[in-house]
């Protein structure tokens, strides 16, 4: 198959003006893959995140822009309610995290989930085109591809998993997990993120399901079907975010934390509001630190951006409330009349702003308890001054670690692991920054998004061949 065909993109939300959460998608999957659409002429259909105001999901609204089409729909409220905020949400999401304590699991939730996904397909397929590559992204819509082919869609279709993959002593947990996974045999090609993930899953299909695994290729036969799994570890825009430096919008936000921070050194954690991203733990670390070192009060700030996130989910409003009271507890204790030692801002900025802030930031902190990949910590690195970096404090479970070796990594379930990295980090000579700075740029630069999108799109167009 020709790598002109026409590329379709489904997942949960589009990017197109006006979509509930569209900022925070144009700095994630939307920068990933909007340049591949573009190139390939592209569809990219998914909900629009509104509520369908007749009270039935459907209805397509189709937009062009810069070339690329997107096709969205409207969800009604049961559907929101059920497959998104339930199943998607707070079954899915917390036990694919090693959340087994949050996920909950309900009938009704699940039939919410298969009924959206059969009617994504329902609606999808007739604007496919016969050479059409459709690429199929995330957890809401794991069954999509086995209810397009039962539609009688013969397109190669791939899926890519952003989030981890669970050991397999977790993921039986789950009600109907062996039906689940093996809707996602019917893609022909399956992406994770790390080769970890990947293991897991292979794990899963040869214990569980008793499928003929092939180590060497990543393909997965059952029934007389094949899929091909791999590992395709998704990067950062280069180009686009430190293009970013040079803006006017950056040096402002650069030179306003300086200002504020009056020659305390600025540490950062940015992170959607998630139990996920560790963030109490991370307070807790920070704590610790300054139990054990009172006298660097003055020395450090700490800066956590955190934009709220599925507001609508009881654990997501939990965990904000835990923030607020540990990062006033921390205040509380060593504050003083001109300085504040935790700034906890609950509100989201650009992607040029963010610039700024990491490159006043002579610490960056990234420390999720289980994480896909984690662009916030290549995208840290990537605003540094190579004459003066500053320092990767990193969770040695997000994905982003295997890549990102020189980073300070951590157990971010131990205070004291945290407060002994913080430390080191405040106290790190020029040299060995420069040092670490060297080696972890490079695999920021040459692992991008676009050889992310490159490389999977290959496997999937010669994925029948």
């Amino acid at each position: 198959m020709s790598t002109d065909a026409r590329l379709v993109v489904i997942s949960n939300r589009v990017a197109v003006p006006k979509a509930r959460g569209a900022a925070g998608a144009q700095g994630g999957l939307a920068g990933a893959l909007h340049s591949a659409l573009k190139s390939r002429k592209g569809l990219w259909f998914g909900w629009s995140g509104e509520e369908s105001g007749t009270g039935r999901t459907g209805n397509i609204a189709t937009q062009t822009n810069d070339g690329v089409t997107t096709a969205t729909i409207d969800l009604s409220q049961s559907d929101i309610e059920e497959y998104y905020n339930g199943y998607a949400n707070s079954t899915l999401w917390p036990l694919f995290h090693y959340r087994l304590d949050l996920a909950k699991y309900e009938r009704e939730t699940g039939k919410g989930y298969e009924r959206v996904n059969e009617r994504f397909a329902e609606l999808v397929t007739p604007l496919l085109e016969d050479d059409d590559v459709v690429w199929v992204h995330d957890y809401h819509l794991i069954p999509l591809g086995e209810r397009l082919k039962s539609r009688g869609c013969k397109n190669r279709i791939g899926f890519f998993l952003h989030i981890p993959w669970p050991a397999t002593r977790l993921f039986v947990s789950l009600p109907y997990h062996e039906r689940l996974v093996r809707t996602m045999l019917h893609y022909d090609l399956v992406g994770f993120q790390t080769q970890e993930w990947l293991d897991s899953f292979l794990h899963y299909c040869r214990t569980e399901l008793g499928a003929d695994v092939d180590e060497g290729t990543g393909e997965v036969t059952l029934d007389g079907r094949t899929t091909i799994a791999r590992a395709y570890p998704i990067g950062i825009d280069w180009d686009h975010f430190s293009s970013l430096g040079q803006s006017k919008e950056a040096w402002q936000a650069e030179q306003r934390l300086n200002d504020s921070t009056r020659g305390r050194t600025a540490m950062i954690g940015v992170d959607r509001l998630d139990y996920s991203k560790g963030l109490p733990e991370r307070l807790d670390g920070i704590s610790r630190f300054f139990d054990q070192h009172p006298e660097r009060t003055r020395d450090l700030v700490f800066v956590q951006i955190a934009p709220p996130s599925r507001e609508d989910v009881d654990s997501y409003q939990q965990i904000r409330a835990t923030l607020e009271q540990k990062a006033g507890q921390i205040n509380g204790a060593r504050s003083e009349v001109d300085l504040v030692p935790v700034r906890y801002v609950n509100r989201g900025y650009t992607h040029s702003e963010l610039f700024g802030f990491f490159r006043a930031s002579k610490i960056g902190l990234v420390t999720p308890l289980r994480d896909g990949m984690n662009l916030v910590a290549k995208e840290y690195i990537a605003a540094q001054d190579p004459e003066d970096p500053g320092v990767l404090i990193l969770s040695r479970f997000a994905g982003a670690a295997g890549q990102m070796q020189d980073a300070l990594l951590v157990n971010p379930h131990s205070p004291d692991d945290l407060a002994h990295a913080i430390r080191i980090a405040l106290d790190m000579p020029l040299e060995e920054r420069k040092e670490r700075y060297n080696s972890l740029i490079g695999t920021v630069q040459d692992d991008n998004v676009q050889v992310w999108t490159r490389n999977f799109l290959a496997d999937l167009d010669s994925s029948r061949d």
